[in-house]
């Protein structure tokens, strides 16, 4: 046992479920957030004695899930059906800012992957276009134009739900 794995241990144990739910907001789903944590864990696990002393390794960790992300939304160009669909939706009781809005965070889910993540970089992490282009790999404009055109599809979306919801027809 390496000296160091019981900070591990006990930094997975106390900041687990935020990285989570954190995963939770960058993918939309339940099993992508875990294996997006899991994947990151085992990175962070590889590197702990380096990050740990630079003193910010939940950082660290949020950064490989969003390039984790972004990388395996590359790979995945297109959206894959299935032939069933589930019976009921995944709700995360511990995730106020999420649950206060499901109807918002159901049109931002329904984002492409790149739009989703600025969002999320930007209006859940807090971060600046800066910082945003460089977890991402990109350049500032593209953020400011993945931003500008994913919270104009939310406007429009926004939008035409009462109207939906009012007369029960889908666009």
């Amino acid at each position: 046992m390496r000296p160091w794995s019981v900070d591990f241990e006990e930094f997975v144990r106390a900041r687990g479920n935020a990285l989570y739910r954190y995963g939770f907001v960058l993918t939309g789903n339940a099993e992508d957030a875990a294996d997006l944590v899991q994947e990151a864990l085992l990175r962070l696990g590889d590197t702990w004695e380096r990050v740990h002393r630079k003193d910010d390794p939940e950082g660290y960790v949020r950064t490989i899930m969003a390039r984790q992300h972004i990388s395996w939304w590359r790979r995945r160009r297109r959206e894959h059906l299935v032939d069933a669909v589930p019976d009921k939706g995944y709700q995360d009781k511990g995730f106020d800012r999420a649950s206060a809005d499901t109807e918002l965070w159901a049109e931002v889910h329904a984002l492409p992957r790149k739009q989703r993540a600025v969002l999320v970089l930007r209006y859940y992490e807090d971060l600046s276009d800066q910082e945003i282009a460089a977890i991402l790999g990109v350049s500032t404009g593209t953020v400011r134009s993945q931003a500008s055109r994913a919270l104009a599809k939310l406007r429009v979306r926004r939008a035409a739900l009462p109207a939906v919801l009012e007369t029960g027809i889908s666009q």
